[in-house]
């Protein structure tokens, strides 16, 4: 075992419990998690918490959560993308750390509930993504919120979506947004880093279950080489917001993480980049084992958005 730290130990040992994600179809991954006993988990009091539904073009509609912070307001908005390889997931996958965030950052946070593959593959889930934050600068009256101070984040493919928005806004003259906060992201689907091989078995996001994800999110080879699937592809990344990137230890996807941070700061953008010694992916979302962590990763956060860049 490489450097765990004991809540990791912890959850790797009940994760390896579940069979392999990899071998089985997702409708069945996503009923057995379902079935799975519910978690008791210490949720942090909210001020308000209500759920919205959001049109994204062409007579659908997504579900999405809007916590409020204490206070008068107008606030901050953050705009959060789940994990799930974009195959899994759902608004109470990140609901006790939506919480925090609004919370600990004054921000109203927005979960956003995007459509998941393989029954929408790319480019929905991004485009429900955009639809999404759009949709939260056209209304943030409603949620009082103020329009042009706009966070977008998220956790593994919801920080690859959440950076994708953010390339996506930039090439669309769109300056709403104001910084990105990018936990573990996938930014590549390459599956060949030194961390992929390190890590590719034993550490919960084994490198045949992003595979998996990965295979199941794009049509085909062409779209693997696009940059908003891998945004580490992409040509130009100057004149983006400023970016928080945390990255696990112990994960497949850290390299890839750091690699975009360092991207990105090569190309003039303002970065804090931090790798979270001792853990494994997905603990962002996993309050049951990781509590403490979520809370420490959350207080930089506030940090970066209150100081601002520090890379």
């Amino acid at each position: 075992m490489k450097h765990l730290d004991e809540s990791a130990k912890e959850y790797l040992k009940a994760f390896t419990q579940m069979p392999a994600f990899y071998k089985m179809d997702p409708p069945s991954v996503r009923e057995m998690m379902a079935q799975a006993p519910p978690v008791e988990v210490e949720l942090a009091p909210v001020a308000k918490v209500d759920d919205r539904t959001i049109p994204v073009g062409d007579g659908a509609s997504i579900n999405a959560r809007v916590y409020t912070p204490a206070g008068q307001g107008p606030f901050p908005i953050l705009v959060y993308y789940h994990g799930g390889g974009w195959v899994l997931g759902d608004l109470e996958t990140a609901d006790a750390t939506c919480r925090l965030l609004a919370n600990h950052t004054e921000h109203v946070v927005i979960s956003v509930d995007y459509r998941l593959s393989p029954e929408y593959p790319f480019p929905t889930p991004l485009n429900d993504a955009y639809a999404a934050y759009q949709w939260v600068r056209k209304n943030s009256k409603i949620i009082n919120g103020i329009k042009n101070n706009i966070v977008v984040g998220g956790d593994s493919a919801g920080g690859n979506l959440a950076t994708a928005v953010a390339l996506k806004a930039k090439e669309n003259g769109d300056t709403g947004i104001k910084s990105q906060l990018l936990i573990y992201p996938v930014t590549d689907l390459g599956y060949d880093t030194p961390s992929y091989q390190q890590f590719k078995e034993g550490y919960g996001l084994d490198r045949e279950l992003m595979i998996w994800f990965g295979n199941h999110y794009i049509r085909g080879d062409e779209d693997r080489a696009n940059p908003y699937v891998a945004p580490l592809k992409a040509s130009e990344l100057s004149e983006l917001p400023p970016a928080f990137v945390a990255t696990a230890e112990n994960d497949v996807l850290r390299d890839e993480g750091e690699a975009y941070a360092k991207r990105l700061k090569e190309a003039g953008v303002d970065v804090t980049y931090v790798c979270e010694k001792g853990l494994v992916h997905g603990y962002f979302t996993n309050m049951a084992f990781f509590a403490d962590r979520i809370k420490k990763t959350v207080e930089r956060i506030d940090q970066f958005l209150k100081e601002g860049a520090t890379l």
